[in-house]
Parts: structure tokens; sequence; C-alpha cells
């Protein structure tokens, strides 16, 4: 119903009615609108969850990576402990940017959630 109303042009409504110009704008502008009904802002509300749900599962796939990261390091480590230093320079930044990812992932599920 509502589509049917969007797919006319606002000039051909314009022409249709007899009304004076100020009524013909005020209805072709509120013909235009789309109302919405209760439901439709139930349906909004489970997409808008289910939206952040499904982009903060990018914050487990962060924790494994982390776990990945210590895990080489501790075989690193095991296999030629003289490159500690070096190896634990490199594990902090997969820490850092591991992290950073999950904290990204978070971040859009706020946003999601919070400002749409």
């Amino acid at each position: 119903m509502y589509a049917q109303r969007l797919a006319v042009p606002l000039a051909r409504s314009l022409l249709v009615s007899r009304a004076p110009l100020a009524l013909r704008m005020e209805s072709a502008i509120a013909t235009r609108m789309i109302s919405t009904t209760v439901a439709r802002k139930d349906i909004d509300s489970a997409a808008k969850y289910i939206g952040a749900g499904a982009a903060t599962v990018g914050v487990a796939g962060s924790g494994a990576g982390i776990g990945n990261v210590f895990g080489a390091l501790v075989i690193g480590y095991a296999r030629n402990p003289s490159l500690k230093q070096q190896l634990f320079s490199y594990a902090i930044l997969g820490f850092a940017l591991s992290e950073a990812m999950g904290l990204f992932c978070l971040t859009m599920g706020f946003m999601i959630l919070f400002a749409l």
C-alpha cells in the first residue's frame, strides 16, 4: 500500500488534484510519508539486537588470536631461548593487533545498539 503511494511522482499527484495548491502540497507530502507501526518497531529492534550480537562475535576471534599468539611465543621460546626479547616484542605486536580487532568488533556492536 505504501509502496504504491511512493511510486506516484510528486508532480503527478499535484496535477491530479483540483484543490488549492497549498492543500495539494500538504496532501502530497502526507501521502508520501510512511508511518511506523508498533510491529515494525519491534522488528527493527529485534534486527538491531541480532546485528549487534553478530558484530560482537569477532570478540571471540580476538580471544582465540591472543591465545594463538602467546602459544606460538611459548613454542618459539622453547625452541630458541636466545631470541626471547625479539619473540616477545613480536608477541606484543600480535597481541595488540588482535585485541584491536576485537575492540573494533565490540565498538561496532555498541554503535549498532545505541547509534542507530
